[in-house]
């Protein structure tokens, strides 16, 4: 039997198999689209059109009347994106390092603490300022923080980026640990942990610091803040949502790699 007889809707077993495997999938479709949907505890559709948009993983227009509920505390209000401070003058340069002068006690005078406190030297702009925006509206709470910024306006914070985004990172640190632990370099992807150099690297993530240089003392402090829920001012609960997967050990080990990084 030649292969145009067998493919031919003359063929009643061709026609049978086509007519059953069609079947098939039409019930399973209907089965994982629309009946599944239509299961779920506590969901209310409008119809079984509703119902599929929702297996299909559309966003589905909010019900009438729908309650958003709100954090009860104080969230970031700085809306992120690549290209937010770029191509500082250098007038906004001069003035960010004149501001930047009540911030030599802990930061250093030229970007690089010698307090366990964050080198800003080299540091991401749009980091910077995110972190400034929110120590000023509360999102993020320090107690050392909140009365410098009390009075800072948009425009100095924005400054106060620019300067220290324009200082060199130091680059004479020679690093002592080759290999990047298990968790820096592969995160854990049972447990939702992506490498840590997904956002935190050359090309960083948008609001994503560098983390290269810094002491560990404050990597490690705000890793279990994190965890902890004591820091909550990361977009979308992302990096809580990986420091409290992560383990004390994890922890350590990827405060301990950074710091060494130049």
């Amino acid at each position: 039997m030649s292969g145009d007889r067998i493919a031919s809707l003359r063929n009643p077993w061709f026609t049978a198999s086509v007519g059953i495997t069609a079947a098939i999938a039409i019930v399973a479709a209907i089965a994982g689209f629309a009946w599944l949907s239509l299961q779920q505890q506590g969901e209310r559709f409008h119809g079984i059109w509703d119902a599929i948009c929702n297996a299909a993983g559309l966003v589905r227009n909010a019900p009438s009347g729908a309650h958003i509920v709100l954090a009860d505390y104080p969230t970031t209000r700085v809306e992120v994106i690549p290209q937010m401070l770029q191509g500082a003058s250098a007038e906004s340069i001069g003035r960010g390092a004149t501001l930047a002068l009540r911030c030599t006690m802990c930061h250093g005078a030229r970007g690089l603490s010698q307090a366990d406190t964050p080198n800003l030297a080299g540091e991401f702009p749009v980091t910077i300022y995110k972190e400034l925006v929110d120590f000023k509206t509360g999102a993020r709470a320090s107690s050392v923080m909140a009365p410098l910024v009390a009075n800072l306006s948009d425009a100095d914070m924005r400054d106060l980026a620019a300067y220290y985004a324009y200082l060199p990172r130091p680059s004479d640190l020679r690093s002592t640990g080759d290999v990047p632990p298990r968790i820096v370099a592969n995160g854990a992807p049972m447990r939702g942990i992506a490498p840590c150099g997904a956002c935190h690297g050359v090309e960083s993530k948008a609001g994503a610091g560098w983390l290269g240089g810094q002491p560990a003392v404050y990597l490690r402090t705000q890793l279990e803040a994190l965890a902890s829920g004591v820091r909550r001012n990361d977009i979308g609960e992302q990096m809580r949502n990986v420091a409290r997967r992560m383990t004390p050990e994890e922890i350590d080990a990827a405060s301990r790699f950074y710091a060494d990084r130049p």
